[in-house]
């Protein structure tokens, strides 16, 4: 779908990013579709969301603003939040606000016709790539 004998490693680096990137959207759009809801951005954490060419490249995809936490490790965090809450090492939630950092933004700036064509792009490569059986002859 794209890689031949010349690619090389930054090649395949860049179509993982692109994979993850794809891949979220597609999530995020069926999550919508259920929820009958659209969402305005996407709040990230996690060690992908170190890649700032990730980040940029995801806010383009999805055409919204994604917002990723200086914290990494959010789901950490806040157990351990909630832990030292629950033994009273603090009285409420707004004692550590202050281990709290700024979010970063990344806003989308691939313009709309771009980011459809190469969304169209990557849902046909997965269908053409897509596992399935055949069946027995004459079975339909």
């Amino acid at each position: 779908m794209g890689l031949g004998r010349d690619s090389k490693s930054g090649h395949m680096a860049r179509a993982a990013i692109e994979a993850i990137a794809f891949q979220i959207r597609d999530v995020l759009e069926a999550m919508e579709k259920v929820a009958g809801h659209e969402l305005s951005a996407l709040r990230a954490d996690g060690g992908a969301t170190r890649n700032d060419e990730l980040m940029q490249f995801q806010a383009d995809v999805l055409g919204r603003a994604v917002v990723r936490s200086e914290t990494e490790e959010l789901s950490a965090l806040g157990a351990a939040w909630m832990a030292g809450l629950a033994l009273g090492w603090w009285g409420s939630l707004r004692d550590f606000e202050m281990l709290v950092r700024e979010p970063v933004k990344f806003v989308p700036k691939m313009v709309t016709e771009e980011r459809e064509r190469r969304y169209t792009g990557w849902k046909d490569a997965v269908a053409k790539v897509r596992y399935r059986p055949r069946l027995a002859e004459g079975v339909r």
